[in-house]
This record gives C-alpha cells, structure tokens and sequence, in this order.
C-alpha cells in the first residue's frame, strides 16, 4: 500500500477553511431561513429551481439532480411543501411512472417573500466578504470540484 499524500500546510489551510466556512454558512443560512420564512434550506432551493424552470415544474429524478441530493431526502422535503401549499405532485403526463413537481401560486408568493433577505444574507456572508477576483477563484475552483464530482 502507498503511502498517503499529505496535506501541506497550505493544502491543510485550505481544506481547514473550506470546512469552516461550509459549515458556518450553511447553519447561518438555515437558520435565517427558519427564522423569517419557516422554511429549511433545501425547500428554499426546491422553490427556486421550480421558480426557474420551464412551466415552473420539473420531474423528481431532474430535480433531484439538480439539489444534489437523495430522492428520499427529497420526497420528505416535497412532501412538506406540498402540505403548505408551496408545491404540488402529480404523475408526469408523459411517464406515468414519474412523478412531477410543480410551484403553486403560493409557492411563488412565499419564494419572493423568503427571497430577499436570504439574498442579503449570502450577500453579507459571502459575497461583499470577497473581491471580484476572490469570486471568481473560488466559482471557478468550487465550479471544477463539482463537475468532477458529478
């Protein structure tokens, strides 16, 4: 068995930070979402992918994709939202054995409530904390780790 390439210090560094501010963002974001509009995060995400998307529906397994995150975890989440009256599920016209989801009226109301002051949070948290240069380094750098990934 070779013997494991370590992390230098710098390399150490930059694995160190990106766990930390992962992890501070993500709770920071959660938790603001929870506070001023009773939604998680990825229900959050499922309203705006839906909000994008042609005739503001997409199927489970394309948006699944696109949260990068199980169907499971994502039915759960579906769910929720279904009972508020943000989405609703129904059988795809074009494969009755998949399912799509579609933003309501209601949904789209409470994504353009929740939307500004999750925007001014990333904004305050990430965005205005780096420079244009620092911007594009990390999309570019973060951008090429999940295209690997994916």
């Amino acid at each position: 068995m070779a013997e494991p390439r370590w992390l230098d210090d710098e390399e150490m560094r930059a694995w160190t930070a990106f766990l930390a501010a992962t992890a501070l963002l993500n709770r920071r974001i959660e938790q603001q979402l929870k506070d001023d509009a009773h939604l998680s995060h990825t229900q959050y995400e499922v309203l705006v992918r839906l909000s994008q998307a042609p005739g503001h529906q997409l199927r489970m397994t394309e948006l699944s994709a696109a949260l990068f995150t199980s169907k499971s975890g994502l039915t759960y989440q579906i769910d929720q939202l279904a009972k508020a009256g943000f989405v609703r599920r129904a059988p795809s016209p074009d494969d009755p054995r998949g399912i799509v989801a579609t933003l309501t009226p209601a949904g789209r109301r409470k994504l353009e409530a929740a939307a500004p002051g999750h925007v001014a949070l990333v904004r305050e948290l990430l965005i205005d904390v780096l420079t244009p240069a620092q911007r594009k380094a990390l999309a570019d750098g973060l951008g090429e780790v999940a295209r690997r990934l994916s």
